[in-house]
């Protein structure tokens, strides 16, 4: 394993307690311009999210109506009543985002799939990018906040939906996530700068409980508006 990535695994609590557990569930308050851009202002504002931490799977509720939970898949997006049945579904729901840009709006369907592998990526990294396919390899480092942050380029595997194949993490002394470079190809390509801040640990795992994503500009720096996604965790629990 990749030096870096061993010691950003570790500082999060280590591959063997992270394979121990088989779940994550939490509460999600949300924020920023992106929902309203989508046409689904206040939808996922304050929302319960779960997720299978072993294969990408990931399930959000109540989403739309009280009774309506999501479950999504790389192939597959699907709402469904808390009883099991499903309501609406869309397979291979990536392609649905063709020619879509930074204003174009979603359907239910298609936010269900954006939230859902969104939120799956963010919960298991590091620990993810040890699984079979991803590749990982350092860059130069970054200075930043008066700090000098070790970098990690990862890319991902086919079958696993996340932003765009090839994205860059920043990492503090500590070994912990501070920030993540990517490009929303199902958005047009945005660039993004999600930064990572408020860690717990959680049943022996460490992770971030506060996330603010900004455009990026091509110096990769960020202007503070408009904060684009804002997420903020409570209610942690692994089993």
């Amino acid at each position: 394993m990749n030096n870096l990535l061993a010691l950003t695994i570790n500082a999060h609590g280590g591959l063997t307690r992270w394979n121990e557990l088989k779940t994550l569930s939490a509460h999600l308050v949300q924020g920023g311009i992106i929902w309203g851009l989508k046409g689904h202002a206040g939808m996922v504002d304050e929302v319960n999210v779960a997720i299978d931490l072993h294969q990408p799977w990931t399930s959000h509720f109540p989403f739309g109506a009280p009774n309506y939970r999501t479950s999504v898949t790389p192939d597959r997006a699907v709402i469904e009543t808390t009883g099991g049945e499903v309501v609406e579904e869309l397979a291979n729901p990536r392609a649905s985002f063709a020619g879509y840009g930074l204003e174009t709006p979603w359907s239910n369907l298609q936010l269900s799939y954006f939230v859902g592998y969104a939120m799956w990526n963010y919960l298991t990294a590091p620990f993810s990018f040890g699984r079979p396919g991803f590749e990982v390899k350092e860059l130069e480092p970054w200075e930043e906040a008066g700090q000098t942050l070790r970098r990690l380029l990862v890319t991902f595997p086919a079958d696993v939906a996340t932003h765009n194949p090839v994205q860059t993490f920043y990492i503090a002394t500590s070994g912990l996530l501070w920030r993540h470079d990517y490009n929303v190809d199902i958005n047009g390509g945005t660039p993004a700068v999600h930064y990572f801040s408020n860690h717990v640990t959680v049943a022996g795992i460490t992770l971030p409980t506060k996330h603010l994503i900004y455009l990026r500009n091509e110096d990769l720096s960020h202007s503070p508006e408009p904060l684009v996604v804002s997420i903020e965790l409570s209610d942690i629990k692994f089993s």
